[in-house]
C-alpha cells in the first residue's frame, strides 16, 4: 500500500468539506455486487441522516475480507440514490422474509483505492460514519474520519496532540441501554467518557434530564464522565485538556495494549 501523504490530521473546514459517508460491508456477496453492478444497499429503516447528500461513499470491510479486514480501503463517487424494495434489488430471492422491505439503492462509480488503508485500531461497532472526501484522503485511522461537530474536532485533535488515543462515537451498552459516547479513553483502572456539549443539543430541562439519566447509568457501570461546554472547548482548551489529563492519571494512565485487535 502507498504510504500516508500527511503526517497530521487537521481538517476543520466544515463549510468547505465535500460530504461523504462510510458504510459497512460484511458479506462477500455484497462486495461482489458492488464491484460488478456498482450499487450498495441500505435498509430504509436504518438509513443514516445525510445519505441523500453524500457525494462520495467509502466502505469499511469486516473480518471476512482477509488482509483488507477491519479497515476502510476504497471509496467511490455517488451517482444516484433511490428508494426501492428488496425484491427489486434481488429478484432471485422472492421468498426472503424482507423481500418487501424498502431499501435505498446507492449507485456508484467504480471503486478507487484510498491513499492507504484507514484501520480501526480496536474492536468496535461501526455502522455508518459521517465524513468528507477531505477526511477520507487524509485519515490515518477510523477515528480521524468522523465529521460530527467542530467542538468535538477541537478536543479530539488536542487529545491526540497530547499523546492520547480517544475513540470517537464509541457505542457501549450499560444496564440494558445503548449509548453513543462522543470521546472515550480506556485507562488501566477504568474508562473515561468525555462529552462535548454543544449549545444547540444540550439545552432545556428535557435534554438535561436525559443526559443525567445516561450519565448515572454509565457511572453505575464504572465509567467516569466529563462534560465540557462548547464555550469551554473553544475558549479554554487548556482547561479542558488539563482536566482530561488529570482524570486519566487518576484512572491509572492509558490502558496498555489499546492497539491490539481481538478476533472479530
Amino acid at each position: 500500500m502507498p504510504s500516508r501523504r500527511a503526517t497530521g490530521f487537521r481538517v476543520r473546514l466544515y463549510g468547505r468539506e465535500t460530504p461523504a459517508l462510510v458504510g459497512v460491508v460484511t458479506r462477500r456477496r455484497d462486495w461482489e455486487l458492488l464491484l460488478r453492478e456498482r450499487w450498495y444497499r441500505v435498509p430504509a429503516r436504518t438509513a443514516p441522516e445525510g445519505l441523500d447528500k453524500a457525494r462520495f461513499l467509502a466502505f469499511y470491510q469486516t473480518g471476512t475480507f482477509g488482509p483488507e479486514k477491519w479497515a476502510v480501503n476504497y471509496y467511490s463517487e455517488v451517482r444516484h440514490v433511490r428508494r426501492v424494495r428488496r425484491i427489486d434489488l434481488l429478484p432471485g430471492e422472492p421468498d426472503h422474509p424482507r423481500a418487501q422491505d424498502e431499501y435505498y439503492r446507492v449507485d456508484v462509480a467504480g471503486l478507487k483505492p484510498l491513499p492507504g488503508p484507514i484501520p480501526s485500531r480496536r474492536l468496535r461497532r461501526i455502522v455508518f460514519i459521517p465524513t468528507s472526501l477531505e477526511r477520507l484522503l487524509r485519515a490515518r485511522e477510523v477515528n480521524d474520519l468522523f465529521r460530527t461537530s467542530p467542538i468535538e474536532d477541537i478536543l479530539y485533535d488536542g487529545l491526540k496532540d497530547d499523546g492520547l488515543e480517544p475513540e470517537r462515537q464509541y457505542f457501549v451498552r450499560e444496564d440494558g441501554a445503548g449509548s453513543m459516547l462522543d470521546l472515550t479513553l480506556f485507562c488501566r483502572d477504568g474508562n473515561l467518557n468525555i462529552e462535548c456539549d454543544g449549545d444547540r443539543w444540550h439545552t432545556g430541562p428535557e435534554r438535561a434530564a436525559s443526559d443525567r439519566e445516561r450519565d448515572n447509568r454509565l457511572a453505575s457501570g464504572g465509567w467516569t464522565i466529563l462534560r465540557f461546554s462548547g464555550g469551554d472547548i473553544r475558549d479554554r482548551p487548556g482547561y479542558c485538556l488539563g482536566t482530561v489529563r488529570k482524570a486519566v492519571q487518576t484512572l491509572g494512565g492509558p490502558a496498555r495494549g489499546g492497539r491490539r485487535r481481538r478476533k472479530e
